[in-house]
């Protein structure tokens, strides 16, 4: 793995987390803490031991450089992290309810993340190692952030990366919360690597699992398909399978897509950082994988946050161990 890395690209943001769910009566209050999918992503695998790099902007303000010093404080490498005096870090207010579950709202219209343009990719991030480059359907939601996007997933598959995109749709973040689909759905077919909830396929196509072996005929070699706590099915060109979710104490689900996808991402740089390497895993490879994945998500839900509640190698053994 010494010569492989990943890199994570897209919103680095804040969450205000509330301080009550739903149905307590006590004045509500929001506390502080790094986030955004993707550099929670970039957070996950550097906590599980990968050469992680969170690439993306935000503002030259308090909380851009809160989040830099905290992306640093992980072991992410931020050297091509971007501070923009013309727009400010986007934030999010996230609040609860009795079972963790969580619903947003976004302040981050032209916020420095969306103004990040295609030119300040540099090929030779990808040059000299074999690697995962990660992407969400949040850098979608204009034709700029679009088109940057593209640009580093085509250096990424020139350099013979994996590209990995997790759907992640927040309609909230769109233009009259009205994702444009087709965007996303083309966007889909260019990755090696997709995640997605049954609830985001939903809204994208009347046919989930069609969409799904669209996918397979393309580029995809493996779809991973979530469900809330329901099993996680996953489908590669070859086969297809199901990990049960372990049952645990759930206080926050803010991290818990994002450590599931960092611990996947993880065990594919350790085990098969390249389109052919994926090719070649067999049916108990595809197993082990996703089954470090979901014992990582799991491991988030048990703790308030994002950053803080991602887990370190010792903690994803000991849910898998049980």
């Amino acid at each position: 793995m010494q010569n492989t890395k990943l890199i994570a690209f897209g919103e680095a943001l804040i969450d205000f987390l509330s301080s009550k769910t739903a149905n307590e009566g006590q004045e509500e209050s929001f506390v502080k803490y790094p986030g955004g999918a993707p550099a929670n992503v970039a957070v996950a695998a550097a906590k599980l031991g990968v050469n992680s790099h969170f690439v993306g902007q935000v503002g030259d303000d308090s909380f851009g450089h809160f989040l830099a010093d905290c992306l640093a404080g992980y072991g992410v490498q931020i050297e091509n992290m971007r501070f923009s005096k013309e727009a400010k870090t986007a934030l999010a207010f996230v609040s609860l309810d009795n079972e963790g579950e969580r619903t947003f709202e976004f302040y981050r219209q032209a916020s420095a993340d969306i103004l990040y343009r295609a030119e300040y990719f540099n090929a030779d991030w990808f040059k000299g190692n074999q690697g995962i480059f990660h992407t969400c359907s949040n850098t979608l939601t204009d034709e700029n952030i679009t088109q940057a996007t593209l640009a580093g997933m085509t250096m990424a598959e020139d350099a013979g990366w994996l590209i990995s995109c997790d759907v992640n749709l927040r309609s909230n973040l769109w233009p009259d919360h009205k994702p444009n689909m087709q965007r996303v759905i083309d966007w889909m077919m260019q990755a090696h690597v997709i995640k997605a909830s049954l609830e985001e396929l939903a809204e994208l196509t009347q046919d989930p699992m069609d969409l799904i072996k669209q996918t397979l005929k393309n580029k995809t070699q493996i779809f991973v398909l979530t469900d809330g706590a329901k099993s996680v099915r996953y489908f590669t060109r070859s086969h297809t399978g199901e990990v049960a979710t372990p049952k645990v104490e759930v206080k926050d689900t803010t991290a818990a897509g994002d450590a599931f996808v960092g611990g996947l991402l993880a065990q594919l740089i350790r085990l098969a950082p390249s389109v052919q390497a994926c090719a070649e895993l067999a049916e108990q490879d595809w197993q082990s994988i996703i089954q470090y994945a979901v014992a990582s998500g799991a491991c988030a839900v048990t703790e308030f946050g994002a950053y803080p509640a991602l887990p370190n190698q010792e903690q994803v053994n000991a849910i898998l161990i049980n």
